[in-house]
């Protein structure tokens, strides 16, 4: 991987400040009680600035949905000659796992707080989702045109994401301090979710190959 150059390092740096003192303020003072004026303050940057990271206050708590997109295409266009779609997505979980905690970090539980209590939040969050699923089941129905159509990458993406997010909200709501230990029950929740797919689709490609 190419190191990062000094410009975007700095611009990671802004970014997090921007998503820690957002936190901070929301924790404090509520969702509604505060402001992007509030947030560009804590962070000491100007407003003007803010807008160039995040196009409003409730994008601050979705700070890696787009790595996460990306992490799952990137998975597609490098599967392997045996990989089943089912296997394509779950590496994808791993390596986001592996390389952020964002999935079951403090933000992670904020924002899952502030979907269930705030409708802008609510709102964005389903959006969000909603859009990912659809990006990520096009790749996949181009990536097996032999065997998923737009309907089954559709559903088959769906109960990944639904898998995902089912078990987030049990992870969060029990609580915890070792982001690693709840991420590695994120992913075996997960792989028993699709586990039955998983199986299904390699009987049917083994009976395909069948003379």
């Amino acid at each position: 991987m190419a190191e990062l150059s000094l410009r975007e390092r700095k611009r990671q740096r802004t970014r997090q400040a921007i998503v820690e003192a957002a936190v901070e303020l929301f924790e404090e003072h509520g969702y509604e009680g505060t402001t992007v004026a509030d947030i560009a303050e804590a962070a000491e940057i100007g407003t003007r600035t803010f807008f160039s990271y995040f196009a409003s206050k409730e994008e601050v708590l979705f700070p890696e949905s787009d790595s996460r997109i990306r992490a799952v295409v990137d998975a597609i266009a490098t599967r392997g000659p045996e990989d089943r779609p089912a296997d394509v997505l779950l590496r994808a979980l791993r390596t986001v796992n592996r390389d952020s905690d964002d999935m079951v970090s403090r933000v992670a539980a904020l924002r899952l707080r502030l979907i269930r209590t705030v409708p802008a939040m609510r709102g964005r969050g389903l959006q969000l989702q909603l859009d990912a699923q659809r990006e990520i089941a096009r790749h996949l129905c181009a990536a097996y045109p032999g065997e998923l159509d737009e309907v089954g990458a559709a559903a088959l993406v769906g109960a990944f994401v639904g898998a995902v997010t089912g078990a987030l909200q049990v992870l969060m709501e029990k609580g915890g301090d070792d982001p690693e230990a709840m991420s590695r029950r994120l992913q075996e929740a997960t792989d028993a979710a699709l586990r039955p797919w998983l199986h299904e689709r390699r009987r049917t490609s083994e009976a395909g190959r069948q003379p």
